[in-house]
């Protein structure tokens, strides 16, 4: 997969919807963005934090760690990273202990934020996004949120969030950007070293950066 699609579908992830104006684009027909749906989140979200990195954009190019520590709490707040995490072990992740999921997933989690985190300086501003859909998933316990990415002067980017009900809240756990999977790619590149090596060994990795998610 080319970097910069990787940097957009870790840059839609970390900021759990697209980076869009405040004032978003016309919605299409049938989509929900009512008060607590997931649509509504994902675009109240998005545009918070957008313009906060707008606001900040100095600050955050000066200090690269008060960026680190911006996009950690958003990404805290709004990404299921444990359940993701478990995805993407795959296979791998059968029998695991909860432990060794959430060493896994915290060490990938820190080292797509170390590696990508300051690619969101660089996302176009003028981005808007287009609520599409929001598709009801196992008896409502999930929803896929359908959207799109307009750009002046090129084709829509369809961009899509997989949601989850953790209590009260609804968070992500996969994001879809020109159906390229935050989970499946990954689940693909550590394949390899989870059957090489242990859940344990392999967060190691991460931490180390021997291990580099994205390459």
């Amino acid at each position: 997969m080319k970097r910069n699609l990787i940097a957009t579908v870790i840059a839609a992830a970390l900021l759990a919807g697209v980076p869009a104006t405040v004032l978003a684009a016309p919605q299409a027909a049938g989509a929900t963005t009512t008060a607590g749906s997931p649509s509504k989140m994902v675009l109240d979200n998005s545009t918070r934090i957008l313009t906060t990195l707008e606001a900040r954009r100095d600050e955050f190019k000066a200090d690269r760690g008060a960026l680190q520590d911006f996009v950690a709490s958003e990404f805290n707040q709004m990404f299921d990273r444990t359940y993701a995490g478990r995805l993407v072990l795959g296979r791998h992740g059968r029998g695991a202990s909860d432990a060794d999921v959430k060493l896994f997933a915290d060490a990938l989690a820190e080292n797509l934020m170390q590696r990508y985190g300051s690619s969101l300086l660089d996302f176009n501003s003028k981005l808007r996004v287009r609520m599409k859909s929001e598709t009801p998933l196992r008896g409502g316990s999930m929803v896929k949120v359908s959207s799109e990415f307009l750009r002046e002067g090129g084709e829509p980017i369809p961009v899509d969030y997989l949601m989850r009900k953790v209590g009260d809240d609804w968070k992500v756990f996969d994001v879809m950007v020109e159906g390229v999977s935050f989970v499946q790619t990954f689940r693909n590149q550590f394949d390899g070293p989870l059957s090489r090596k242990s859940i344990a060994e392999v967060a190691a990795d991460l931490k180390a950066g021997k291990l580099k998610a994205g390459e």
